[in-house]
């Protein structure tokens, strides 16, 4: 599903971000990536989306090489990869349900599917009464949901979060746990970059530490905390 070999990634600046990876995450892995801040995680994370683009290696999913990936053929990736914000990253002036539906559009999706696959996601995340709400109108955690559900509406194979619950209350945090985890039990990749070391202790899932932009420690059911 996903495959990176040799990858490196440096900085205009100088800044060595990723120092030579190697990772293989299997289809249905629900995989957690930590480690202190600076370490290389966001990076990692991003040039899973092709938001950062390796300086050498290549990153392989579904065996397309993100490496040698035109820039034209990125939006395309990311129909095929749902992408979790920290920040939500929500359109103010649209609905829930038109923020939802704007990616099926974007694809030209018949409106029948589209509102469908719409509904089918609102009720997935809990939030089919709020769907003509604007973003400004939910909380935090409902503005995630909102946002996991545009993620999987094009049935990704994989998702990736980059921080998702790092804004959010104790309890809220749980709930969209329970989202993610209910997502991967459908058979959809989860690789999530966290902070967070109860969600990593309690729901044990595999591990990946990233510290000086190497992976120090790969375990299937890890916990928090960057030893190798």
């Amino acid at each position: 599903m996903i495959e990176l070999k040799e990858v490196y990634k440096t900085y205009p600046n100088g800044v060595l971000a990723v120092n030579g990876i190697n990772v293989k995450i299997r289809q249905g892995e629900f995989v957690y990536v930590v480690g202190p801040s600076g370490a290389g995680k966001s990076t990692f994370i991003k040039m899973m989306y092709r938001e950062e683009r390796p300086s050498k290696g290549t990153i392989l999913i579904n065996g397309i090489d993100l490496a040698q990936m035109k820039d034209s053929k990125v939006p395309l990736l990311r129909r095929n990869i749902g992408v979790v914000f920290q920040d939500y990253k929500l359109l103010p002036t649209l609905t829930v349900y038109e923020n939802i539906a704007f990616a099926l559009e974007v694809i030209e999706e018949n409106p029948k599917t589209i509102k469908k696959r719409v509904m089918e996601v609102l009720d997935l995340v809990k939030l089919k009464h709020k769907a003509r709400f604007l973003p400004t109108e939910l909380s935090g955690g409902e503005q995630q949901r909102v946002s996991i559900a545009r993620s999987i509406v094009n049935k990704p194979k994989v998702v990736i979060a980059d921080e998702p619950t790092g804004n959010l209350d104790p309890e809220t945090t749980w709930e969209i746990m329970d989202i993610f985890k209910e997502i991967n039990d459908r058979g959809t990749t989860i690789v999530m970059a966290t902070h967070n070391k109860d969600i990593v202790n309690n729901l044990k899932r595999r591990v990946i530490a990233i510290e000086g932009g190497k992976i120090v420690r790969d375990q299937a059911r890890g916990v928090y905390g960057y030893e190798s």
